[in-house]
C-alpha cells in the first residue's frame, strides 16, 4: 500500500526529473521499435515468404540473435560509438540516439525472427493462390503483409516491451546521466543502489502503467485487423 501511495504521489508531485524520466523512456523506446519494425518486419516476410538455399542458416542465425545479452549489445555499441572507435567522430555516446542504437541492436532479430515465422506460417497457401490468379508478385507481397497485420502488431508490442523493460545496453552506452539519458528502467536500479526500495518499487509501478498505456490502444488495433 506504501508503494502505492508514493507512486500517486510521484504522479501528483509534478516531478520535474520523474516526468523528464518518463518522456525520454517513451521517446528512446517508441523510436527503437519503430526502426526495428522498419528494419525487421521487412526482412522477416522476405525471408519467411522464399524457399532458398541458406535459409535455415539465416534462421538459425536470426533466432540466435534473439537471445543477444543486453549488455554484449551494449559492448558492441559502446566499443563502435567510443571516442577511440570508428564512429568515435560522431560523438553519440552518452546521449539519446545512441540509446536507441543499442536498442536496435537488440529488437531488430527479434522483430526479424517473429515476422519470419508469422509469414512464413501463411505464406505456402497463399502464395500458391496468388499465383494461380496471376496476382503480381508484388500484389502478392502486400496480400502477405496484409494476412500478417494482426500478427505483426503483436510482433511489435513484444519489441516495445523489450525495448522498455530494458536496462544493461542503455545504462552502458547512455550512462545514466540525470536529465539527459536516465530512463525508468535506470532510475529504478539507480533508487535500489542507493537502498530507497520503496522508490524503485514506484517507479517500477509507474513503467509497467506506462506500458499498459502503450498497450491497450495498439491491443484494440490488434483485434481489429484479426
Amino acid at each position: 500500500m506504501e508503494v502505492l501511495k508514493q507512486a500517486v504521489a510521484l504522479i501528483l508531485g509534478g516531478d520535474r526529473e520523474l516526468w523528464q524520466i518518463i518522456g525520454t523512456t517513451l521517446v528512446m523506446s517508441l523510436f527503437s521499435t519503430g526502426a526495428s519494425v522498419m528494419i525487421g518486419v521487412p526482412a522477416g516476410m522476405l525471408i519467411g515468404q522464399k524457399r532458398f538455399r541458406g535459409k535455415g542458416l539465416i534462421l538459425r542465425i536470426t533466432n540466435t540473435l534473439m537471445g543477444l545479452p543486453p549488455v554484449l549489445a551494449g559492448l558492441i555499441v559502446f566499443m563502435l560509438f567510443r571516442s577511440v572507435g570508428p564512429f568515435g567522430r560522431l560523438r553519440l555516446m552518452f546521449s539519446l540516439p545512441v540509446m536507441v542504437i543499442a536498442q536496435v541492436l537488440l529488437i531488430s532479430p527479434v522483430i526479424t525472427g517473429l515476422s519470419a515465422a508469422a509469414a512464413e506460417e501463411k505464406a505456402t497457401a497463399l502464395m500458391q493462390t496468388a499465383a494461380g490468379l496471376g496476382i503480381p508478385p508484388f500484389r502478392r507481397v502486400m496480400l502477405l503483409l496484409r494476412e500478417c497485420t494482426g500478427q505483426l502488431v503483436s510482433v511489435a508490442l513484444m519489441g516495445f516491451g523489450r525495448s522498455i523493460a530494458e536496462v544493461g545496453a542503455v545504462s552502458l552506452v547512455g550512462g545514466n546521466i540525470q536529465f539527459k539519458t536516465r530512463v525508468m528502467t535506470t532510475a529504478i536500479l539507480l533508487e535500489a543502489n542507493r537502498g530507497d526500495f520503496e522508490k524503485a518499487l514506484a517507479i517500477g509501478i509507474l513503467l509497467l502503467l506506462l506500458a499498459l498505456l502503450v498497450n491497450i490502444p495498439a491491443y484494440s488495433l490488434r483485434e481489429r485487423l484479426k
